[in-house]
């Protein structure tokens, strides 16, 4: 089924609401929010942070912009989506990855997760989380082989804490944590970088706060019920990442405010399912990609109903989501 390059627009009765806002705005807002993960990652983690990088941005790009010429359609590499997916796929990946092997969750996030099931907007999962996902599956030796960050700000031999989640792992000091000076894949481990970039999110307005916010808050919050260390699970693995650049990913999030807060609450209890008895440390890739799939039904139950219309009752929504029709 080709993309039509010109696409009609059916305007409903005032009011309208015109916005100079693009696809390639918000990417571009998100890719500036980057940044500060992306300079922490090449001071921790030297040239193969650039190297990872780079791969999995040129290997995103070039793969969508093949995919739009075999299918004869408009490019679509000027949006700069498939670059945000390339950085983000990359800071899901550690330092030392071979190149071939970025490459591969390259494939999976733009062609297997985006572009077969009609490109941007379309797809079913955060691209990025596919690609994590499948690279630890197909190849989880180099996904678990961590490499020493350059930069240490304690004595704690960071070869002994491949992960704070692991039940072995040495305490690291959360200022390090913070800071980043741990080992992890390039992106998720400088909480300082990461918050850097929500500033810039939501000043923005590329977002607003109710996914991360309540996403890492009720982590926080179980994880310290538990009687666990509470900073240390915020601070440690992929959460912090996946909380401000993934999990509110604009066509696999929910869409309305009330929507939202469930879709993290959501979020924070599969996570802490995973980490606390799961047999994984890191629960935050499945999470998102579990919510992934139930954003439209939490969209269903939680629009909005039109001024003037009638809200069906909810066995009637549930009902017209499994196809079914009624009078």
């Amino acid at each position: 089924m080709s993309r039509e390059p010109n696409v009609t627009l059916s305007l409903g009765p005032a009011p309208q609401l015109v916005t100079p806002v693009t696809t390639r705005t918000i990417m571009r807002n998100v890719l500036i929010a980057l940044a500060p993960c992306l300079v922490a990652s090449l001071v921790l983690f030297g040239l193969d942070a650039l190297r990872v990088t780079a791969t999995s941005v040129v290997a995103c790009v070039l793969l969508e912009w093949l995919w739009c010429r075999l299918r004869k359609v408009p490019s679509t590499v000027g949006d700069l989506s498939a670059a945000v997916t390339g950085v983000l796929l990359a800071f899901n990946i550690p330092a030392g990855m071979p190149t071939y092997m970025v490459v591969v969750g390259a494939f999976v996030a733009i062609i297997l997760t985006k572009e077969l099931f009609g490109g941007i907007g379309c797809n079913f999962a955060n691209p990025a989380i596919m690609g994590r996902i499948v690279l630890s599956i197909a190849f989880p030796a180099a996904m678990t082989t961590w490499v020493v960050p350059r930069v240490t700000l304690s004595s704690v031999d960071a070869v002994s804490s491949a992960t704070m989640l692991a039940p072995s792992a040495t305490r690291i000091p959360l200022w390090d944590m913070f800071v980043g000076t741990e080992m992890g894949t390039l992106g998720e481990t400088s909480a300082l970088a990461i918050l850097v970039g929500l500033a810039y999110l939501l000043a923005t307005h590329t977002i607003i706060w109710h996914i991360p916010v309540v996403y890492v808050g009720l982590v926080f919050v179980l994880s310290a019920l538990m009687g666990l260390d509470a900073p240390a699970q915020v601070l440690s693995g992929g959460l912090m990442l996946g909380a401000v650049f993934m999990a509110p990913d604009y066509p696999t999030a929910t869409i309305t405010p009330q929507g939202k807060v469930a879709y993290a609450i959501g979020l924070a209890l599969i996570t802490c399912l995973i980490r606390f008895w799961g047999n994984m440390n890191e629960g935050c890739a499945y999470a998102i990609l579990f919510m992934n799939l139930l954003a439209p039904y939490i969209n269903e139950l939680t629009v909005d109903t039109p001024l003037g219309g009638t809200r069906p009752s909810l066995r009637v929504r549930l009902r017209d989501r499994g196809g079914e029709t009624h009078e």
